[in-house]
This record gives structure tokens, sequence and C-alpha cells, in this order.
């Protein structure tokens, strides 16, 4: 959008003017959730007075990082909501997932723990469907590849050791991190996470490949199943 659209006559045009002074003049420190959303929004819809849009979403997915992480096609079923709207929402996702995973691209993940962990919970703690993702490290403990191993319902999804020990041993990796998140919010390991995490363990061994952890993200907080002297 140019800056000549966004100067159409439109009722809202003197807040937008506002909201634009406040985030340019004091780094946007004094808006609201639904504010960040509703000036995304105006880029989009420029016509359109998107305060009550704003504040709808925020309500309907309740906070601005379950909204930004929410499933496009989910978005794009509310009111007033089109692919340009939504986009200009997942942008934001993206790039603030790629600010928040540079140290863990770039340093030893040892000495970037909480820097993943941010990066983690942003990325996963509002997912409504169960997701695994492995970590593969090399001896320095720098990141080689981050890959979803699968995706599952509400309440499961599969992982089978096999074919992480295969990937791994195909990456060249020394070392490998675990992640998934419960939908119910709840990072408490079940029986079922344990008996993994130690199948996995046990066949890593056997090749040379350490599991430093398994990380479970929920939308409370996270467990690290080594910290709770599960691995």
């Amino acid at each position: 959008m140019t800056e000549g659209a966004e100067k159409t006559e439109h009722h809202g045009a003197g807040h937008r003017a506002r909201l634009r002074k406040r985030l340019l003049e004091k780094n946007g420190d004094s808006l609201h959730d639904h504010e960040l959303v509703e000036y995304l929004l105006a880029l989009a819809i420029p016509r359109r007075d998107t305060k009550q849009i704003a504040k709808d979403l925020i309500a309907r997915y309740g906070s601005l990082s379950a909204l930004l992480t929410a499933d496009a096609a989910s978005i794009l079923q509310e009111k007033w909501m089109g692919e340009t709207s939504v986009a200009a929402l997942k942008i934001v996702q993206v790039a603030a997932l790629r600010l928040l995973s540079e140290p863990v691209r770039e340093l030893p993940i040892i000495s970037s723990w909480q820097s993943l962990l941010d990066y983690l919970r942003a990325d996963m703690a509002h997912l409504t469907i169960e997701r695994v993702r492995t970590l593969y490290l090399n001896s320095k403990n720098m990141l080689i590849r981050d890959e979803v191993a699968s995706e599952g319902s509400v309440d499961q999804a599969a992982i089978y050791t096999r074919e992480v020990i295969r990937r791994a041993m195909d990456l060249g990796a020394a070392a490998i991190i675990l992640v998934h998140n419960h939908p119910s919010g709840d990072s408490t390991p079940s029986r079922q996470d344990i008996a993994m995490t130690k199948d996995i363990a046990d066949a890593g061994r056997k090749f040379g490949i350490a599991v430093h952890d398994h990380i479970i993200i929920g939308k409370n907080g996270f467990t690290s199943m080594r910290s709770a002297g599960l691995i």
C-alpha cells in the first residue's frame, strides 16, 4: 500500500495518525495489543475502521500471541478478514520468529538456552494440534537442522525412534533435542512422553548420538525433562 492510499478520507484517519505518532515517537510502548493489530489491519484495509475488528480478534483468540500464531485458514474465516489482512498478521509472526531464532541459529544451543526457550514458546505455545520437532546439533552444539518430525490431532502425535536416529546419522548430528507441545496447556510429561524419550535416548547411545533434552511446551510454561530428572 502506498502512503497516498492511507490519506484516503476516512473517519478513523485522525485516530490512525495518533497511533502512528505513538508508535514512532515512543517505540510503541504505550500501544495496547488491540491497537497493534488495529494498525496492522489499517495498512491492509485502509478504507475500513479496523479498531473493532482488532478487538474482536483479540477477544476471539484470547491474546495477541495466540492470534499471531493461529492458523491462517482459521483467521481467514473471521469477519472482514481477507488474504491481505491475514498476511499482514502472519508477516509479523514470521519476523518475530526470525528475530527470536537468530541466537539459536548462530550460537551454541547450550549457551543460548533461554533464547531457545523463548523461540520455542513463541512458535508452539498456542498451537491447537500437537507438533513434534527435532533439533539436530553438531559436536559443538550448533544447530544443524530444526525439523518438524510429526503433527497430530489435538492431543496426539507420533514420533518414530528409528526415523529420528536415522535422520541424525544422515545429518552427521552428535546430539538432538526433542521438542513438542501440549495443546491442553499443561507441560507435564505424560508416561508416553517419558517412554518415547527413553527409547530414543537408548537408541541414540548405541550410535554415539546424545539426547540433550526433551522440552515440552504449554500455554502455561514449559518442562525440561532433563531438569526434571527424567533423562
